[in-house]
């Protein structure tokens, strides 16, 4: 949770993808989301941090300090822009609070090879989102993923293909998808918990 914006977006998300995680990987998951506000010393210790929003990210002095100490003490987040694009509100003020943080050039395009697509599930192609597909209408497909790298390791990773609202339905409809689209979120999970 931060102050500036609207983070609490698809609010089932987060219970979307502790069951799959459940189902998919042995992890003792705390079938419990929690939040935890960005400037509260706690979130320090959390495993994993996601982050998104449609509006302004602005943090306060609190917040960014936790973000950098987070992300340069081993953290890893997931920030999404709910907003699917790479002009708005969000990707500019998230982009600009992370160049205050990180330095200029800090977000770097993620190669289609990473790790990060193969370290539980395989895709041999980025993931892409129906919001993507034929949910806005701006025939705009985001063939990359950016991110902040500390010591060899995806510290931040930034995502403007708006995977939380595609990840934001009732867990028991899942069983009517042809390919279940939180496989994804499984390997971010993995991923920060692995490396």
């Amino acid at each position: 949770m931060y102050e500036s914006g609207d983070w609490d977006v698809d609010q089932r998300m987060p219970s979307n993808v502790l069951n799959s995680l459940v189902e998919y990987t042995n992890l003792k998951v705390d079938p419990k989301e929690r939040i935890v506000p960005l400037a509260d010393p706690a979130m320090l210790l959390a495993p994993f941090c996601y982050l998104a929003g449609h509006k302004l990210v602005e943090f306060t002095a609190a917040e960014a300090r936790n973000f950098r100490n987070y992300v340069n003490r081993g953290g890893f987040v997931f920030v999404d822009d709910c907003n699917h694009d790479i002009d708005g509100l969000f990707a500019k003020s998230f982009e600009a609070q992370m160049v205050e943080l990180f330095g200029e050039g800090c977000l770097q395009k993620l190669p289609a090879d990473h790790e990060l697509y193969h370290c539980f599930f395989k895709f041999d192609e980025l993931p892409v989102t129906s919001f993507e597909l034929n949910g806005w209408g701006d025939d705009l497909v985001h063939d990359y993923l950016k991110a902040i790298v500390v010591d060899g390791r995806i510290a931040v990773l930034y995502s403007n293909k708006d995977f939380g609202c595609e990840w934001d339905y009732d867990y028991r409809n899942k069983r009517w998808l042809a390919v279940d689209n939180t496989k994804f979120a499984v390997n971010i999970v993995i991923y920060a918990l692995t490396t």
